[in-house]
């Protein structure tokens, strides 16, 4: 697997009310009970160290245990870089054997004063040999099963927990406040409940594991019967409701209707076909999102590790006089660890990590941006085609009109307000109304396009595929007549007057090359058409509308066929297929 599709590594970045020496001593002794479990040495409990004000710079204590054949444990403690009065940290980080490489977990525990402390849970695979990473997905730790509930771990307002929270008909504004408030960083995910299943039987067979992978990745609640309506009522443009499990990333917009297509949904039908396949796709943005969101400021400030020269067993103890950062670094004892031959090393190692920071801080700045852009362009988008519609309605009433002045302002607002509600409501409307588009014709398959109503936002999708598939039917019939100048997309970016615009940066004209190289992505593509088009009948639609934004948002895939039998056929109505960002 290339490093660019191979899956993120698990962090876990939350906050705790607990003091600093109360958190390292219960992340020990969860570590030992693990290490017991899995046959392994436990470790000796660590010296005392100094307080943070004699303490006389970062990793001045630091010593590396092994615990068995080829299991080692680094711990060190010191002050944080930047010299941030009163802060100190503490770290722990475990090294066991695995299949083609070894599995690391790293613990870090970094506080200030009297504010919350800031812990930090890394688990990743290193690869050794030539460095190929494996395709698995590293699991959840048990540390952090264990962790959380100990710690009264917290995402900024919004509690951390292992089982989700079950929101009550009272709970409904608090649950929305944590939602919107701005010091959230990390996702909320809420499961809706099916109105004829019961609540327990419910978080049993579907809710638990479903969201089993999201531990320490996001804030998990499921609405209770009593509060889902509530819920949908006051976020209008954010539902979730009928057993789908909603997304919520940070800064959310309630008022917004288009800032809903941040939000990602599961309906389901997706639960229901495999659950286990859709616990996976409903971690990846999770787990993706907390990979690579900027470390909070102690844990920046926090310098790499530098591991003492030679590991002792761990049922030995160093001498109170030794100085354990005196010592020269040496050779580690495990695969893929390069030599740390002396302080330049370590410096270099701090200026890579440093500037790894800067990446994380730089791209979650243009992602929010971009986010944010989007969600105005979509509200332009809005406002352009009302626009449109007002004056493809007063260019009808003016060839009518007898003079100047004759202008019915009410009519004309009455006249746009009919066309934009001529939309349908629904895609089962929609399907229904097909034949209204002479030169398009649909070959797919209606339950995949039913099935979309049963999304949060299917309404508002259903408007847009309609303006798209008008807008594809003004083009067909002009591109049969050899006047449409280009391809739809340019029809897009040109529309003559009079014309339904539909958004350029919606009109896609093909897949990517890793989508038509990859053979199950291609199948996907492979879409009926009539026998005249194809004697196999079927056809590679590349073409396709995006509606909505997000990877799961809908797409219409088309055959622009204009050229020979002077229709387009559309092969499908439905949920992004399958691609890197949907897989």
């Amino acid at each position: 697997m290339t490093p660019e599709h191979a899956p993120p590594p698990y962090r876990m970045t939350v906050t705790t009310p607990r003091t600093h020496r109360d958190t390292v001593a219960l992340a020990d002794q969860l570590l030992a009970t693990w290490l017991k479990q899995e046959g392994h040495e436990e470790p000796p409990p660590p010296a005392e160290r100094a307080a943070p004000a004699e303490q006389p710079g970062p990793a001045e204590a630091a010593e590396r245990l092994r615990l068995g054949e080829r299991v080692l444990l680094d711990r060190d403690t010191g002050g944080l870089r930047g010299r941030i009065p009163g802060a100190r940290y503490s770290r722990r980080r475990l090294r066991t054997p695995a299949a083609h490489g070894i599995d690391q977990l790293t613990l870090t525990v970094a506080s200030a004063g009297d504010r919350p402390s800031w812990v930090r849970l890394e688990a990743e695979h290193l690869p050794t040999g030539s460095g190929v990473r494996t395709s698995s997905r590293v699991p959840v730790p048990e540390l952090a099963r264990g962790l959380l509930p100990l710690l009264d771990a917290t995402d900024g307002p919004v509690a951390m927990s292992v089982q989700p929270r079950v929101i009550a008909r009272g709970e409904v504004d608090e649950l929305i406040d944590e939602l919107c408030d701005p010091e959230r960083r990390l996702p909320v995910v809420i499961a809706s409940v099916p109105p004829a299943v019961a609540m327990d039987v419910w978080l049993a067979e579907v809710v638990h594991p479903l969201l089993r992978q999201l531990t320490g990745l996001a804030s998990l609640h499921v609405l209770g019967h009593a509060a889902l309506p509530l819920f949908n009522v006051a976020l209008e443009y954010h539902k979730v409701y009928g057993g789908a499990v909603r997304t919520y990333l940070p800064e959310v917009d309630p008022a917004s209707r288009y800032d809903g297509a941040r939000h990602p949904v599961m309906p389901r039908h997706r639960i229901d076909e495999d659950v286990r396949r859709a616990a996976a796709l409903l971690a990846r943005e999770p787990r993706r999102f907390a990979a690579e969101l900027p470390l909070p400021d102690l844990l920046a400030a926090v310098p790499v590790l530098q591991p003492p020269v030679e590991p002792r067993p761990a049922h030995s103890r160093p001498a109170r006089s030794e100085q354990p950062s005196a010592r020269a670094a040496a050779r580690p004892a495990v695969p893929g660890q390069a030599s740390a031959p002396g302080g330049a090393d370590r410096c270099e190692r701090q200026s890579r990590a440093d500037e790894l920071e800067r990446v994380r801080r730089s791209l979650d700045h243009s992602r929010r941006r971009e986010a944010r852009l989007l969600v105005e362009t979509d509200e332009q988008d809005a406002v352009l085609r009302h626009v449109s519609a007002q004056v493809r309605a007063l260019a009808t009433r003016l060839c009518t009109l007898a003079g100047p002045g004759a202008v019915d302002h009410a009519g004309l607002a009455a006249e746009v307000g009919a066309e934009e509600e001529a939309a349908p409501g629904t895609f089962g409307e929609l399907v229904c109304r097909f034949p209204e588009f002479p030169l398009l014709e649909f070959t797919g398959d209606e339950k995949e396009t039913l099935a979309l109503d049963g999304q949060c936002d299917g309404s508002g999708w259903a408007r847009l595929t309609w303006e798209g598939l008008t807008a594809l039917q003004e083009y067909a019939a002009a591109a049969v007549r050899g006047e449409a100048g280009g391809d739809f997309k340019q029809w897009c970016e040109h529309t003559p007057a009079g014309c339904h615009h539909f958004p350029p940066r919606k009109a896609v004209r093909g897949e990517s090359r890793t989508v038509t190289s990859h053979g199950k992505w291609k199948r996907q593509r492979m879409l009926p058409v009539p026998a005249c088009v194809d004697s196999s009948r079927r056809a590679f639609m590349g073409a396709h509308l995006r509606i909505g934004g997000g990877g799961t948002a809908p797409r219409v895939h088309y055959l622009d066929d204009c050229s020979r039998s002077g229709r387009i056929y559309v092969g499908y109505i439905g949920l992004h297929l399958t691609n890197t960002r949907t897989n």
